[in-house]
């Protein structure tokens, strides 16, 4: 779907393009790709690797084209009803007053976009200043599900004090996983704000927009390393948790088979069948018995004075 944004006093959805608007693409069809590619002859290799889930962020420039592939974060909920993080590509073209934005993907990054710079009543950005708002929203929205990951973690924590639970676990390998996928994206975003910061010397575009969006991408990715250094912590804590739990379970059940293995050795030693001078002694049962549970006594003594129980 191609649609036409023009800033109005806000953003506003017009049917037809004009100079000084914003191509908003999203899923084309191949007519739609045809008609970027005839109408404002918009490179369509660069857009075909839009496509690509795992596509990387760079800077490229072709012809008159300026083309910035970078990555801005998504969410969804799975079969089972759980958060799944990720990040999809987004391509941004420039060409003059010829602005483009191509996604495959379903996001909410540019859509709150819109709608915050119109609730914020914020300036017209065009050119370049609307490729680092663009950057600068996508940085915003990594906060914001770095924040809810930050309340998944400490409720999987909280759980885990209670009980080991396996769900919960996984859960926590599962955000470390996301941490993982947002680092990486936020670090090939930041070659990618590095490479247009030296094109931007001699362009006009707004400084202080620039330094908002260094400092909200700068803020994400430390966040995010926090944020993964710290589940990995966590998660070695719960692993030498679950193993010494482990080795006590192991060694209370060797303690208790220790002592049980002294009244079975006793009965089966009076229990054999040849003549063992208590055949008929009419205390002989009793005298088992006694013997084994002092016997079993006295070992249980002797293991803990020893510290192995």
């Amino acid at each position: 779907m191609i649609t036409f944004w023009k800033h109005d006093e806000a953003y506003k959805q017009v049917s037809e393009w004009e100079p000084g608007c914003w191509i908003r693409v999203s899923n084309p069809t191949a007519d739609e790709l045809q008609e970027l590619k005839s109408r404002w002859q918009v490179p369509l290799d660069f857009i075909h690797d839009a496509e690509d889930a795992d596509e990387r962020p760079r800077l490229d420039q072709e012809d008159d084209w300026l083309a910035a592939m970078i990555r801005i974060p998504n969410s969804y909920a799975d079969d089972d009803g759980d958060t799944v993080f990720t990040t999809r590509p987004l391509s941004i073209l420039k060409n003059g007053d010829v602005i483009v934005t191509v996604s495959f993907f379903e996001n909410k990054v540019l859509s709150d976009f819109i709608e915050w710079s119109n609730r914020r009543h914020q300036p017209e950005r065009q050119g370049y200043d609307l490729m680092l708002s663009i950057l600068l929203s996508a940085s915003v929205w990594f906060l914001k599900y770095l924040k809810q990951m930050n309340i998944m973690m400490k409720t999987a924590e909280e759980r885990l004090e209670e009980s080991m639970d396996n769900d919960e676990l996984q859960k926590m390998m599962g955000l470390g996983k996301y941490l993982i996928y947002f680092i990486t994206s936020l670090r090939g975003n930041e070659m990618v704000l590095m490479r247009l910061k030296k094109l931007l010397r001699n362009a006009d575009y707004d400084e202080d927009l620039l330094d908002d969006v260094e400092i909200e991408m700068q803020q994400a990715y430390d966040t995010a390393t926090i944020y993964s250094k710290i589940l990995d912590r966590q998660q070695n804590a719960y692993s030498s948790i679950i193993g010494n739990n482990m080795n006590v379970i192991m060694r209370t059940l060797t303690v208790i088979t220790i002592i049980l293995m002294v009244p079975t050795g006793i009965a089966g030693f009076y229990g054999m069948n040849v003549p063992n001078g208590m055949e008929a002694w009419r205390w002989g049962f009793l005298f088992s018995i006694l013997l084994s549970i002092v016997l079993s006594i006295i070992i249980y003594v002797y293991l803990k004075r020893k510290k192995l129980i």
